[in-house]
């Protein structure tokens, strides 16, 4: 990871610590802008890396990466020195030997996981974007892709993690133009053009330039990634920045330092700032299961909310208005998503900025068992507590109570 292994030389060793750094509160990017300048290239790591020093929580890597069903593998964070820029470093080690997977299995693993709806939303969304780039390189079905290239371990952590981390800051993702390296490199097919062909596919409508380099600067996780989450390329964005992390990659290149920074900050133009869409259609001939099936849909795939109302069409005809909250950087994928899983010849989207309480979730004991609780804080008066309703459903028909009698338990239990 990191582009290639190096030698512990010059400023590139890394230290078994992390330098201390306050971490920001979920939802500290709701919007703002989170620019990924990448003047030496991206990969999944630099990107993890880069977001943890930013202050993205650490347990948030570590918390979404161990709701997955796969072991054999331990997370390792420190730090490495470029040009005197003490960055963080992210490493996954392997403890044996793991096997290649596929698209179809990597999506199953996902889809069964516990992770957050929004979270598991992303992540599926970003390996999709690669399994759709190496089966167009390879000429076959994307569920038979399979992620020996990148690693199929470290493919896995490094995509569940960087959407974790970028759904705590729920900010706009702006990349900067990417270097292409030059010459080649040995994959498992063969002795590929740099930059990979799966790279190329994935950074379609992104800007790149030639870096003059023989070195692979951008790995196709990393484009994933970015594929996967940023809304587009921007040499420097209008802004002011907040808060700034830098993520080392491990290898040192000859004419730069292998350094990711990432910058929050606030707009400082006029551009909108919209960080949701919302997208709507008016169905007059769809029934109520096939609407249903449609907003479960939208929800599996990470919409925030989606709501019908009942409306009248031309004709007097009785129909709904389907509508969905979406992140921006995905309107096109649910506008895709809307048309495909209903009657509709087409949807509407408008932007929409959003204010929203920042968020955190607590596991407390009850007698009853374990109930996560949303804490909702911020400046707007008092926290709001709320246990999450199915889990408190779930208790209470297994010990035949009424479920108020749980999240009362819940709320008790949190103090």
């Amino acid at each position: 990871m990191g582009h290639e292994e190096d030698g512990e030389h010059g400023h590139g060793h890394a230290h078994g610590h992390v330098t201390t750094r306050a971490d920001l509160p979920v939802g500290a990017g709701v919007g703002k802008v989170l620019f990924l300048d990448a003047p030496s290239g991206l990969a999944g790591d630099m990107i993890i890396a880069a977001l943890v020093d930013l202050g993205v929580p650490q347990r948030v890597i570590e918390e979404a990466v161990a709701t997955l069903p796969i072991k054999g593998f331990h997370l390792q964070f420190g730090t490495r020195t470029r040009s005197g820029v003490v960055a963080t470093h992210f490493d996954v080690h392997l403890d044996g030997a793991q096997p290649e997977r596929t698209f179809a299995q990597v999506r199953s693993m996902l889809e069964q996981s516990t992770l957050s709806n929004t979270v598991r939303a992303r992540a599926l969304y970003v390996f999709k974007k690669l399994a759709e780039s190496e089966s167009k390189v390879h000429r076959m079905s994307i569920d038979d892709v399979h992620f020996h290239e990148v690693g199929a371990i470290d493919a896995i952590v490094d995509v569940v993690g960087a959407s974790a981390a970028i759904e705590w800051l729920d900010a706009e993702v702006i990349v900067s133009p990417l270097p292409m390296g030059r010459g080649f490199v040995k994959a498992r097919h063969g002795v590929l053009p740099l930059p990979p062909p799966a790279v190329v596919e994935c950074l379609k409508g992104f800007d790149t330039y030639d870096a003059n380099l023989e070195f692979e600067l951008v790995t196709p996780t990393g484009a994933a990634i970015v594929a996967g989450c940023a809304k587009k390329s921007e040499r420097w964005p209008s802004m002011s920045p907040l808060a700034v992390g830098w993520g080392a990659g491990t290898a040192e290149l000859a004419d730069r330092p292998n350094l990711l920074r990432a910058v929050l900050g606030q707009r400082t133009t006029d551009e909108s700032t919209d960080t949701h869409a919302v997208i709507e259609a008016n169905l007059d001939d769809a029934t109520g299961e096939v609407v249903a099936v449609a907003i479960e849909s939208l929800m599996e795939q990470g919409a925030l909310d989606v709501w019908c109302t009942p409306i009248t069409m031309k004709k007097g005809r009785p129909a709904l208005t389907l509508s969905a909250l979406v992140p921006i950087a995905r309107a096109d994928h649910f506008a895709h998503l809307m048309l495909r899983e209903t009657t509709s010849l087409g949807v509407r989207r408008y932007s929409v900025s959003r204010v929203e309480r920042p968020r955190r979730i607590v596991d407390v004991s009850t007698k009853y068992g374990v109930v996560p609780v949303k804490v909702s804080e911020g400046p707007f008066g008092s926290p709001q507590i709320k246990p999450e309703m199915d889990v408190c459903a779930k208790l209470a028909k297994e010990h035949d109570v009424p479920v108020r009698e749980v999240i009362r338990a819940a709320i008790v239990a949190y103090g």
